[in-house]
This record gives C-alpha cells, sequence and structure tokens, in this order.
C-alpha cells in the first residue's frame, strides 16, 4: 500500500508543478503581450499588408503568353558585290574583312582564330580595329554596319 501511495504523491507534485508552470508561463506572456502591445499590432498590421500587397500584385500582373507565328520572307541576294570603296574609304583590310564575316556567321573569337590558325590576341585586336573603322561598340554593332555598307551580305 505505501508504494501505491508514494507514486500517488509523486503524480500530485508533478501536476502541481505543471499547473504552477502553466500559470507562471501563462501570465509571462501576459506581461510580455501588455508590455510589447504596439509592437506585436504593428507587426501585425505590417503582415497583412504584405499579405494583401503579395495578393493584388498575382491578380493586377497575370502575364500571358501571346504566339504569333508570321511567315518572314528572306531574299537571298545571289549578286552581292561587296563595296570595294567603302573598304578602301575605311581601310579595311583583307585579313579584317575575314574575321568580320566569320563574326556573322556567329562564330566567338576563339572560334575564329583557330579557323584563322592565328592568336586568339590577334583577333582581339583585329576586332578592335574594325570596331574603330566601322566606329562602332559591339559586335552586333559592327555588323549590322557593316550590312548597311554593303561590306557583308
Amino acid at each position: 500500500m505505501k508504494k501505491i501511495l508514494i507514486h500517488k504523491e509523486l503524480l500530485l507534485y508533478a501536476f502541481a508543478m505543471a499547473v504552477l508552470l502553466f500559470v507562471i508561463k501563462w501570465i509571462e506572456y501576459r506581461v510580455f503581450v501588455f508590455s510589447h502591445r504596439m509592437e506585436l499590432y504593428m507587426g501585425l498590421v505590417a503582415l497583412l499588408f504584405t499579405l494583401l500587397g503579395i495578393w493584388a500584385s498575382k491578380k493586377l500582373t497575370k502575364k500571358e503568353t501571346v504566339i504569333i507565328e508570321k511567315e518572314v520572307i528572306v531574299q537571298k541576294n545571289v549578286h552581292f558585290q561587296i563595296n570595294q570603296e567603302e573598304l578602301s574609304n575605311r581601310k579595311i583590310s583583307h585579313r579584317e574583312l575575314q574575321v568580320l564575316e566569320l563574326m556573322s556567321d556567329g562564330l566567338t573569337n576563339q572560334e575564329i582564330a583557330d579557323r584563322l590558325f592565328v592568336s586568339l590576341n590577334t583577333i582581339k585586336t583585329h576586332s578592335s580595329n574594325l570596331y574603330e573603322k566601322l566606329e562602332v561598340k559591339r559586335r552586333t554593332q559592327a555588323i549590322e554596319t557593316a550590312k548597311k555598307l554593303s561590306i557583308l551580305p
């Protein structure tokens, strides 16, 4: 009988301590809420407006993808002749013209160097000379300008 009483006392003390701990934590929570009431309300309002902004942006910025198929007719100019006058006026050498043609084919500097059996630095030098002679800053501008001047087909 004594063993059972000891276990009952232990359970009673454990239950009392659990209730006491719960009351202390509840009081601590209440004090925390009352002392930081304004910060908690502002945080909740900020969270609410953040969620509202995310929802509104998703509703307002629905992106629709429209695919338009259009036939583009490209006329191949079989009788293209390089504008020799423009080449001589801009003093574009034969090797620079080769580099420009390979640029228009979409090759990288390293691929051009491999194809022409020269170093990468040589291609970079030819490219910078071409940019200067065609008065452009980028590869795409050089190709576009060369086509406008009838240097490239």
